[in-house]
């Protein structure tokens, strides 16, 4: 028995020298430790980003007619899947150029690669955060702006003509208007301020979806004799889960943005985005619930939804500098936007489905223009120069696009198909197929 007890001491003696050795030689966590936290920020923040896919899904699913769901399933999860292997293949490396304009596109084909498995400190770049971690962050705001346009042109656009728009959107349109600013290009260097995308992904996702729905046209029956019919949509339990997923996954678009974690200041500044992001759409909620009490008489569950998403969008460009109370009125502000805008877009007879053109395009817009009220070194002229080059850019390229496949392919589905509904006519299933039985 004392001979067994010696044994882990005497093993012990051994390995010291040996670790000691091992230790002299692995760097320390002040070197590695900013790699691995920020790398760890991405992932997080990558995960939750990617839940907003699921919230969008089900925020249109139940905003949608039920018999028009499965298609609208069916293009959330296939324009996610397209985006992800676009944004591979084109996309990261258009919009953080570096080399790859000369090696890839003189020197052949180059899409994104990874770092090597098992790769150890010494062969890391430790200066930022790994390249998997970074790819996978990025792509996760990709594929959200593909998510905006779905909603919009619902009940009566064909599926394959929208996914060969989304190939265009991931590939191409995003990847170029991003890296005018995150990928240090032009407006970046002019000083044009967007920290998470109120610009970059959700004004650009609201003008591309403004620009199908003109060429779109609205759906049968919306507009009729000078006033607007309504169209419910077939579960309001779902859009409230959709709202909350992405609610949730929101934190993760903010934070994971502040693109660092390795310093007691970057966690802080993530905790501090974390507290504006929420109290924004906090306040847009409540000021779409106290505004279509004060309008209708009743407060509108769809409008409350819509202005908590707007008041994300609005403090989305600058989540970090704002007081508590400078996210509280900007949020509102957002919520107030969704009301007013809503009706107006009814007037000018643009059919958005879910409310994405007001939520994104609109209070994208006052997002980004609010930004010099709180943060330093920016100006509103800067500001509404980015966001005018953004849009112009977007809604112009997204209107060719739609145009051509219009003239060529057609984009919108027969009359016929569409008072059938798109389940049946397009993909031959049915979300609730006892309803329709009887």
């Amino acid at each position: 028995m004392k001979f067994m007890k010696s044994l882990p001491l005497a093993a012990a003696a051994i390995a010291l020298p040996s670790m000691g050795f091992a230790q002299d030689a692995a760097p320390g966590f002040d070197e590695i430790g900013p790699y691995i936290m920020t790398t760890l920020l991405f992932l997080v923040g990558g995960f939750l980003v990617f839940w907003m896919a699921a919230g969008f899904a089900m925020l249109e699913a139940g905003l949608v007619r039920s018999k028009n769901v499965t298609t609208q399933l069916t293009k959330n999860i296939a324009l996610f899947s397209l985006a992800g292997i676009m944004y591979w293949a084109v996309g990261f490396n258009l919009m953080y150029p570096g080399e790859w304009i000369i090696e890839g596109w003189l020197g052949g084909f180059s899409p994104t690669s990874l770092e090597p498995v098992g790769l150890g400190a010494a062969d890391a770049s430790l200066d930022y955060a790994s390249v998997a971690s970074d790819f996978f962050f990025q792509l996760m705001f990709c594929a959200t702006t593909a998510s905006i346009v779905s909603g919009t042109l619902a009940e009566r656009v064909k599926l394959w003509p929208f996914l060969i728009f989304v190939v265009v959107l991931t590939g191409f349109i995003y990847p170029i208007e991003a890296s005018w600013q995150w990928g240090g290009g032009w407006l970046s260097e002019m000083g044009f301020s967007d920290f998470a995308g109120s610009t970059l992904v959700h004004a650009a996702g609201g003008f591309a979806a403004l620009a199908g729905a003109l060429v779109l046209g609205a759906r049968i029956g919306k507009y009729k004799d000078g006033r607007v019919v309504p169209m419910p949509g077939s579960n309001l339990a779902l859009a409230t889960l959709g709202t909350f997923i992405l609610w949730l996954g929101w934190f993760g678009f903010n934070g994971g943005s502040q693109l660092a974690a390795g310093t007691v200041g970057d966690i802080t500044d993530v905790g501090r985005i974390f507290a504006n992001t929420n109290m924004a759409a906090s306040a847009g909620a409540v000021a779409a619930l106290l505004l279509t009490q004060a309008l209708y008489k009743k407060p509108d569950l769809t409008m409350v939804l819509n202005g908590a998403l707007a008041g994300l969008v609005s403090i989305t460009a600058g989540p970090l500098d704002p007081t508590l109370f400078g996210a509280l009125w900007i949020g509102a502000v957002g919520g107030v936007i969704v009301v007013v805008a809503v009706p107006m877009l009814d007037k000018l007879k643009i059919d958005d489905v879910v409310g994405a053109i007001p939520v994104h395009l609109i209070a994208g817009f006052w997002g980004t223009m609010v930004v010099p009220v709180y943060t330093a070194d920016t100006s509103f002229v800067t500001q509404f120069i980015g966001f005018a080059a953004i849009g112009i850019f977007v809604f112009v390229v997204s209107l060719i696009a739609f145009t051509l496949m219009k003239g060529v392919i057609g984009i919108r589905v027969s009359e016929e198909a569409e008072i059938n509904g798109l389940d049946v006519t397009e993909l031959g299933m049915e979300a609730y197929p006892e309803f329709s039985k009887g």
